[in-house]
């Protein structure tokens, strides 16, 4: 059997990722879930999957899980705090780490998994978005396996030959096709943008997603990480990697080759399948997934991104082609805006704008340590808060 830590078990990969264990429990053993304030559905994942620790960020969060544990009769270790979900990232029985807390905060404990040459299923893409150089070189040295989750780089992996790591062009591939939905605004005239509410902008049509991945969705800022992610993952550059607007989720990415062909991976719209794929790689095993039924396909759509529609996608290349710490502070003023906007306190537009300014703002220096990429999100963390808060007040935005 193989040891598994989730990092962000109570979020919808780490649901997910459960989900598809519960079907093979033959193969796999939870040996630690992490959470952040879900502690009554913590508490249900423990009943069930029986891990030997869990770890609670928050101390107040952490001492209500033991009470609740305490109550419900849960034999579990628990752990606080950041370190500790480092300690379960690089636990000797864990084989596997599923990295799923969304944002910065899931970088240091998925570097403790590098280094530790465990395999990584990789859904926090704000990983390789800060730290790319730095966390590659990790994996590399350390022996570690990086599968991608993500469903579009999950789907590149599996259009990739086995021989991909000798370069793109030496195996024949002329670019990578990075498809998006566009999100739940795709249609929604560009006058409207800035009455849009955060009940309109987490209605993702075809994911059921958290509500910042959601919000990323709508701005694209989720096509520009992505974007990123692929130059590390796949190790090439912007003019390799085309977004192509597909609204019916279906093909999830593609990759074109020299001669003419293009390979795509085709599958319903649920994070089960590539966290199976990536769970039991080189193998194939049970999702849980419905077939994909190609007679009721009506049509299948493929689109140009409106720049103007979606300035996060432009900002997103913008700091890669930066490069250094520009990534960096794009993701951690993007994190802050997103949230700022899901409390009602700036308009939907005031994200690019938000992300914009810390961009033009913040210091650019080279990623060259951890310490580095810590200081940058931090400052850009401040800047984009400064920005913020010096707006003026619109209609509907309280401030």
């Amino acid at each position: 059997m193989q040891g598994i830590t989730i990092l962000g078990s109570t979020g919808t990969i780490g649901v997910n990722t459960l989900d598809v264990i519960r079907r093979h429990r033959s193969q796999y053993r939870v040996i630690a879930l992490t959470a952040f304030s879900q502690i009554e559905r913590l508490a249900d994942q423990c009943e069930e999957f029986k891990p030997s620790c869990v770890v609670v960020v928050e101390a107040d969060a952490a001492q209500r899980f033991a009470d609740l544990a305490k109550k419900r009769g849960i034999e579990v270790e628990i752990k606080q705090g950041a370190e500790a979900l480092e300690e379960v990232s690089r636990h000797p029985d864990v084989d596997i780490v599923m990295a799923a807390i969304v944002g910065a905060a899931g970088l240091n404990a998925s570097l403790a998994a590098a280094r530790a040459g465990k395999r990584i299923l990789l859904a926090n893409k704000e990983s390789l978005v800060m730290s790319g150089k730095l966390f590659m070189d990790e994996v590399k040295q350390n022996g570690a396996e990086l599968l991608p989750i993500d469903s579009e780089h999950n789907a590149i992996f599996q259009c990739l030959p086995v021989d991909y790591t000798q370069g793109l062009e030496a195996v024949g591939i002329n670019k990578i096709l990075l498809t998006g939905s566009g999100g739940p605004l795709r249609e929604l005239p560009l006058d409207k943008f800035d009455d849009v509410t955060p009940a309109q902008a987490v209605a993702h049509p075809n994911w059921n997603m958290g509500k910042k991945i959601s919000v990323d969705s709508a701005t694209m800022m989720n096509k520009g990480l992505e974007i990123i992610e692929a130059c590390w993952l796949f190790d090439t550059n912007l003019d390799k990697i085309e977004v192509v607007l597909h609204p019916q989720s279906i093909i999830h990415s593609m990759v074109e080759y020299a001669d003419g062909s293009i390979l795509a991976q085709l599958g319903q719209p649920d994070m089960r399948t590539p966290i199976a794929h990536a769970l039991a790689w080189p193998k194939r095993i049970a999702s849980g997934v419905e077939s994909l039924d190609m007679f009721s396909l009506a049509k299948l759509e493929f689109e140009r991104p409106d720049t103007q529609r979606y300035p996060c996608l432009v900002l997103a290349k913008q700091a890669m082609a930066e490069g250094g710490t520009a990534t960096t502070i794009l993701n951690a003023a993007n994190e802050v805006a997103v949230d700022q906007f899901l409390n009602e306190q700036i308009t939907f537009t005031q994200i690019a704008d938000t992300v914009d300014y810390a961009l033009k703002q913040c210091t650019n220096r080279a990623a060259t340590a951890i310490e580095v990429i810590v200081e940058a999100d931090a400052e850009a963390r401040a800047v984009a808060l400064e920005y913020i808060h010096s707006l003026k007040p619109k209609a509907g935005v309280i401030h």
